[in-house]
């Protein structure tokens, strides 16, 4: 079974909307640029270049469609690794090794089956079903130190109760936390004070 990682940078208010993504009168654009560092750059280096497929929203596709075949040598992975894209929409792409999915459905059978772990980019809507779903086995987290207030969440939609345990953290000189989480059962809860 492929596990499901998201991997997502976010404000401190969970905002993950970035970049050239203006949809809902966004107007914050490249937050992220003000945190970005050598080591920053290095550690999302190490987990692009972990080999796996993708799955994907179909704005984030259309998005990455025509950039990353022409920047292959930032992100090799993206373009050899096989896109899974839920779109109830598209249904082919010149863009090589992009599957189209239709449905949750089509998204457990793709969990099940044999193949490199499933990375989750961007993908806001997707992300969220996901969640609702208890489908995510992994986060991998880039927590900037500031708050937005508006722009697409990461846990906009809500989620299942769910634990999970931080596998692996580190702080960039700029605050900016990356923590992997990988899901850890169920809830506990317990009384205070012992």
């Amino acid at each position: 079974m492929r596990k499901i990682i998201v991997s997502s940078v976010i404000t401190l208010d969970g905002v993950m909307q970035a970049g050239e993504d203006t949809s809902g009168g966004f107007k914050y654009g490249n937050w992220i640029a003000p945190y970005v560092t050598e080591e920053g750059k290095k550690k999302v280096q190490e987990q692009l270049s972990k080999p796996a497929d993708y799955l994907l929203g179909r704005k984030t596709f259309k998005s990455w469609e025509p950039y990353w075949p022409q920047h292959a040598d930032y992100w090799p992975g993206i373009n050899n690794g096989t896109k899974y894209v839920l779109s109830k929409t598209l249904r082919k792409s010149d863009w090589k090794n992009s599957v189209f999915i239709k449905s949750l459905a089509d998204i457990k059978k793709l969990k099940k089956s044999k193949g490199p772990d499933l990375q989750v980019h961007g993908s806001s809507q997707l992300v969220q079903l996901l969640l609702k779903n208890d489908l995510v086995d992994e986060l991998w987290l880039r927590i900037c130190p500031l708050t937005l207030g508006k722009g697409k969440k990461l846990f906009d939609g809500g989620s299942v109760p769910a634990a999970f345990t931080l596998t692996e953290s580190m702080v960039t000189p700029t605050g900016v936390i990356f923590a992997n989480y990988q899901r850890a059962g169920k809830v506990k809860t317990g009384a205070m004070g012992g």
